[in-house]
C-alpha cells in the first residue's frame, strides 16, 4: 500500500538525519515564537502600566512609597515579564504536545539526553526551563525516579528563563554586541552540561530506558490546548505573583533603610576584587534573587539608563554571565524546595553559586 501523508512525516521525524534536523527546527521554532511574541507583548503590558507607576525599584524617599512601589513593582513584573512570555510558550507547547510532535522530538532526543544521566522525556521540562523555570521544575514529574528528577531540575536551574534574557539582551546586547550576548548563551549551555556530569558523580545509578505513548500525528484539539496552558498558566500565577509582590516589597524597603548598604563592604572582596565590579554589585544581585531582570532595573534606578558611564564592557559581560548563573530566583528556590525538599534546595542553589563565582572570576580575567 502507497503510505499515507502521516506515515511519511512519521518517517521523517524519526529519521537517523533528518529527524534531528526536525528536533532542533522545533525547540528553534518554539523558543523563536516565545521570545518573539513575548517580547511584543511585554513592551506593550510594559507601556500600559508605565502610565500608573514607574517600572524601575524606586530605592529611596518615605519608606511607605518605597514598600508599595514594592508591592506594584512584583505585580507589574508578574504581568509584564512572566504572563506575556508564558502564555505564549505554553501555547505551542500544548499544541505541540497534542500534535505528537513532541513525542517524536523527546525519542530523537534520548541519547543526547542520556550524556546527562537521563531520557529523552527530559527535553520536555529543559524546553519550559527557557521560559520560566519555576513550571519546568514541576514538570520533571514526568520523569520516573527522584534522581532523575533532581538531575532535570538542576540543570533547568542553569536555563536562562525570560527574566535573565531580560539582564542579558539589557546587559550585553544594548552595550557590548549581539554576538557577546550569544556567546553568554553558549556558556551557559556548555555549563549546564558540564554542571549535570559532576552531579552524576555525586549521585551515581542507573539511567532508565525511555518509554512513552507516541500516538499518530493528528491536528491538535482547541480545547485541550486552551485547558493545558490555562492550568499550567493558572498554577504558575499562584505560585510566582505572591513571591514576587512580597519579595520585591522587602528588599526594596531593606535597601531605603540602608541594611544593605554594609553588605557592600563585607562582600567586595568578592565583587570587586574576584569579580572585577563595583561595590554596588553585591545589592544589585541581593535584588537579583528576588526577580532576576532587577539586577538590571536597580542599576538603572540608582544611575539612570546611561549604563555604558557606570561600567565597562567587561562588568557588562561578567555581570550578566554571574546574573544568569548564579542563585536560581526566590520562586524557583520555593518551587524546589516544594518537590525536593530544603536540603537539595540548598544543595542546588549552593552548586549555582559556586559555578557563578568561578566562571565570573575567569571571564573578569
Amino acid at each position: 500500500a502507497k503510505p499515507t501523508i502521516l506515515e511519511r512525516l512519521d518517517w521523517l521525524t524519526t529519521h537517523g538525519v533528518f529527524g534531528y534536523i526536525v528536533s532542533f527546527a522545533v525547540i528553534a521554532g518554539l523558543l523563536l515564537w516565545t521570545f518573539t511574541v513575548g517580547n511584543f507583548l511585554s513592551t506593550l503590558l510594559s507601556n500600559v502600566f508605565s502610565f500608573f507607576q514607574p517600572m524601575n525599584p524606586q530605592v529611596s524617599g518615605p519608606i511607605l512609597s518605597v514598600i508599595w512601589n514594592g508591592v506594584f513593582g512584583g505585580l507589574v513584573a508578574g504581568v509584564t515579564l512572566v504572563i506575556p512570555f508564558v502564555i505564549p510558550f505554553y501555547l505551542l507547547l500544548a499544541m505541540m504536545e497534542d500534535s505528537g510532535i513532541l513525542t517524536r522530538v523527546a525519542f530523537m532526543m534520548d541519547s543526547a539526553m542520556h550524556q546527562m544521566g537521563l531520557h529523552g522525556k527530559a527535553i520536555i521540562p529543559l524546553i519550559l526551563g527557557y521560559g520560566c523555570n519555576v513550571p519546568a521544575i514541576y514538570t520533571t514529574r514526568i520523569m520516573r525516579t527522584r534522581r532523575e528528577r533532581l538531575l532535570a531540575a538542576f540543570a533547568i536551574t542553569f536555563a536562562p528563563c525570560a527574566a535573565r534574557t531580560i539582564v542579558i539582551l539589557g546587559f550585553v546586547a544594548t552595550f557590548v554586541g549581539i554576538e557577546w550576548a550569544l556567546a553568554i548563551y553558549a556558556i551557559d549551555l556548555l555549563i549546564m552540561f558540564v554542571a549535570v556530569k559532576v552531579a552524576l558523580r555525586v549521585m551515581p545509578g542507573e539511567t532508565s530506558g525511555l518509554i512513552m505513548e507516541m500516538h499518530s500525528f493528528k491536528i491538535p484539539s482547541l480545547s485541550v490546548v486552551i485547558k493545558q496552558t490555562w492550568t499550567r498558566t493558572k498554577s504558575l500565577v499562584y505560585m510566582v505573583f505572591p513571591m514576587y509582590i512580597v519579595g520585591t516589597a522587602l528588599i526594596q524597603g531593606l535597601y531605603a533603610f540602608g541594611l544593605l548598604e554594609p553588605l557592600n563592604k563585607t562582600f567586595s572582596f568578592l565583587t570587586v576584587s574576584w569579580l572585577g565590579l563595583p561595590a554596588i554589585a553585591t545589592i544589585l544581585l541581593i535584588f537579583g534573587v528576588v526577580r532576576k531582570e532587577l539586577i538590571l532595573l536597580a542599576l538603572v534606578a540608582v544611575y539612570g539608563t546611561n549604563l555604558a558611564l557606570v561600567l565597562t564592557p567587561t562588568q557588562f559581560i561578567v555581570l550578566a554571565l554571574v546574573g544568569t548563573l548564579y542563585l536560581p530566583c526566590i520562586a524557583t528556590i520555593g518551587i524546589l524546595v516544594k518537590e525536593f525538599g530544603w536540603k537539595a534546595a540548598i544543595s542546588i542553589s549552593v552548586a549555582n553559586l559556586a559555578s557563578a563565582i568561578l566562571i565570573g572570576g575567569i571571564a573578569a580575567r
